[in-house]
């Protein structure tokens, strides 16, 4: 599967992924409704600080838990190809203007605690990349408007 659209996770960061969503779908969002309830007895919802931060927390962990629902939805769970065609879920290094770069292509949930730098599939650079073949040159149009050319040293899967 070579869709953009998927996360390739390991099984550790799938794993983590789920237990935070069962933590805030669960526990924690029903802390969070008491903690409404408890302020709102307090009476007046106007100047009631602790009440409106909970609502603003309630918000918060509603959007992630919605985010993790959708990101889990689209997962693909173990790694890529190891046939140098560059996928999502691939460690990639690169040539740019005659510097190598190394970084994941994927997604920042997949990396976990390393402290690999991680591009997106849908940036310029993915987007250009995804696909393509180790020795492949290609190039893809920056913010600013110019040209960077690309050439892909090596593709493999992250482990």
């Amino acid at each position: 599967m070579t869709d953009t659209s998927v996360t390739w996770l390991t099984q550790d960061a799938y794993d983590r992924l789920q237990a935070e969503l069962e933590r805030l779908s669960g526990p924690y969002r029903a802390e969070i409704t008491e903690r409404i309830a408890a302020a709102r007895d307090e009476g007046d919802l106007k100047e009631n600080g602790g009440y409106h931060a909970a609502r603003e927390e309630q918000a918060k962990n509603e959007a992630r838990i919605k985010e993790l629902t959708e990101k889990l939805r689209t997962v693909q769970v173990g790694q890529p190809s190891d046939d140098g065609t560059v996928q999502p879920g691939m460690v990639v290094t690169v040539s740019i203007f005659g510097d190598d770069e190394t970084f994941l292509l994927g997604s920042r949930e997949m990396a976990g605690d390393t402290d690999m730098d991680v591009f997106s599939p849908t940036s310029p650079l993915g987007a250009a990349i995804v696909e393509k073949k180790v020795g492949d040159r290609t190039s893809y149009e920056a913010p600013n408007g110019k040209t960077i050319e690309v050439e892909i040293k090596d593709a493999k899967p992250f482990a």
